[in-house]
């Protein structure tokens, strides 16, 4: 398809050359470039489609880079990474050693702060305003674009109240569509709908808290946003422009189901309809085994409650909010207050189980270590997307959860092996605990169709001998299990393979057993080395006097980038391969 605008712009500079009647037609061209894109390579979709206007705006009027444009999260950047030189690259995007699907520094002059978290874009622009000041420019401007979602965390309100305390020279957009991943909610989203109806009877949020607030304003009228923000760029101070967009913007389906419609897969282009699903019979995810099975256990046990900090379709959580919406919270991007608020619940004898992206958890560390554990407080921690995801890469990988988990005192951590097993420990944990526990468990589909067997409970503390062996001992957590036995079947009789699903507390009686028999060990983990499963069982070595040689399989002391998670495997020595070439090397 040609794109006779957009084929000659290949920075900012050139946009900036074009007449004001142009961008209508840019717009237009930049939005059907996305939708062929993504329509194949899959990705963002509807976030990037409703900023197409406000995102050539912000690039028309504004010195960028020279003006820092920050965008919260990142989802919503497509528009402006093919604005900034990497239109030709953008077929790359998501995929192995190609573009980032977030604003990233080491990519762009134009990505002037890294993103994939929400609602750090007003502290980062505000710390630049800051240094700014200091060093003598005063002209400068900082630029934040954050959705309604975003805006309402602790973080971005912290940054505010920040601002707008001082002279800052920094303007915060508020893309509000309504939703994030899924709809936003809370007392905000209801005052944000209120002021966009002109039914809001109370003092604006934004003035009270010192701002310069202008809007709303319609974020697709191009030349609206262009007129206020040749305004905003000579007003000096923190200012606040409230837009309203529409996510998806310009392709019908991802108007109407936003939801779906926010990372759809593959569709057709022209007519956006999803490509045809397999009808064969598939494995569940982890996540619906999670979510069904809280539904299932939630029938009979009233004392379980629900909580999640904005993934209520990601987590699966929607089944439970659907069936017993009094005891099922999603309570917006807040995973600080996900935490203590599941501390609370759990204070008075209900049963929390509080499901976050194992990425997310990091948010809320201290939360999890002061009013949960600190207080023996048995919240349920159900941590999705554990390992690594894929696609969306360093922000949004879950390795580092057994490293920061393990260190904390009066915490259970279990990583089952299956879809039977995150059932089982679900059920067992609803039993009652007298700890905390964290489940975690990884992004995508098992291997089971029958999975939906009769409870059974998990022995706190066990380990497992799943196949006997008399060289080389593998010890597994989580669901790497099956790559360590189909390894170890190529060897015979001479690898055994061992699984820990509790990481804490660790099997004593069968580490011995294991130290006393064999002359090497390899530990295998979704995780990093650092401080991790392996780096347990070297600990344990070191107190039992182990001579013998222990090799840690994990993720290596890096940030591992995005890409199919099979590739990202293999880069990491996590294959199949690597890990029978590691046994080999031990074996005389």
């Amino acid at each position: 398809m040609n794109y006779p605008l957009l084929d000659t712009l290949n920075d900012p500079l050139d946009l900036r050359k074009l007449s004001a009647a142009d961008l209508t037609q840019v717009a237009a061209e930049l939005r059907q470039f996305i939708i062929n894109i993504v329509a194949t390579k899959e990705g963002h979709l509807g976030a990037s489609l409703g900023v197409i206007e406000l995102t050539l705006a912000l690039h028309y009027v504004f010195n960028t880079p020279d003006d820092k444009l920050i965008w919260d999260v990142g989802h919503q950047a497509y528009g402006h990474k093919i604005l900034t030189g990497r239109r030709d690259l953008f077929e790359t995007n998501r995929q192995y050693k190609g573009l980032s699907g977030f604003p990233k520094r080491e990519e762009s002059v134009y990505d002037t702060f890294g993103t994939g978290h929400s609602s750090t874009s007003i502290s980062a622009a505000l710390g630049m305003a800051i240094a700014s000041k200091i060093k003598g420019d005063f002209n400068r401007q900082h630029i934040a674009v954050i959705g309604d979602a975003s805006v309402a965390s602790g973080m971005a309100f912290e940054a505010l109240n920040h601002a707008g305390d001082s002279d800052a020279n920094i303007l915060v957009v508020l893309n509000d569509n309504a939703i994030g991943i899924d709809p936003s909610v809370g007392a905000l989203k209801n005052y944000l709908t209120n002021v966009k109806t002109g039914s809001q009877g109370q003092d604006n949020i934004f003035e009270a808290l010192n701002f310069k607030y202008f809007g709303p304003v319609d974020g697709h009228d191009i030349d609206k946003l262009l007129e206020i923000f040749n305004t905003l760029k000579k007003i000096k101070g923190p200012k606040f422009l409230h837009v309203i967009t529409t996510k998806g913007k310009g392709l019908k389906q991802a108007e109407t189901n936003q939801v779906v419609y926010h990372a759809p897969g593959k569709f057709d282009a022209l007519t956006g309809e999803l490509s045809p699903k397999s009808t064969a019979v598939q494995p569940p995810k982890y996540q619906d085994v999670f979510g069904l099975t809280l539904v299932e256990l939630a029938k009979k046990n009233e004392k379980i409650v629900g909580i999640t900090p904005a993934m209520p379709t990601g987590s699966s959580l929607k089944y439970m909010m659907q069936q017993f919406p009094e005891r099922a919270f999603d309570v917006g991007i807040a995973e600080q207050h996900a935490v203590t608020l599941a501390a609370g619940i759990a204070s008075v004898g209900l049963m929390p189980f509080c499901t976050i992206y194992s990425t997310f958890l990091q948010r809320a560390y201290d939360q999890l270590i002061h009013d949960v554990a600190l207080q023996k407080l048995p919240v349920i921690f159900c941590i999705d997307r554990a390992g690594l995801v894929g696609e969306d890469g360093a922000t949004h990988h879950g390795v580092f959860d057994l490293s920061y988990l393990r260190c904390i005192p009066n915490l259970i951590i279990y990583a089952p092996r299956n879809e039977i097993d995150l059932r089982n420990i679900l059920y067992t944990a609803q039993l009652g605990l007298d700890l905390p526990i964290a489940i975690r468990y990884p992004r995508g589909r098992g291997n089971l169709l029958k999975w939906k067997l009769p409870f059974s409970t998990i022995e706190i503390g066990k380990a497992q001998n799943l196949k006997e062996g008399n060289r080389v001992a593998i010890l597994v957590t989580g669901h790497f299990i099956d790559k360590a036995l189909e390894v170890a079947e190529s060897f015979t009789d001479r690898i055994s393979v061992y699984y820990f699903g509790f990481v804490k507390p660790l099997d004593q009686t069968m580490l011995q057993a294991i130290f006393s028999k064999y002359v090497s060990i390899v530990t295998l983990e979704d995780g990093v080395k650092a401080g991790g499963f392996g780096s347990s069982i070297v600990q344990e070595a070191a107190k039992y006097n182990y001579k013998g040689d222990i090799r840690i399989l994990g993720i290596p002391d890096q940030f591992v980038e995005h890409g199919a998670t099979e590739q990202l495997y293999d880069s990491v020595g996590l294959d199949i391969e690597s890990i029978r070439q590691e046994i080999i090397s031990l074996l005389p």
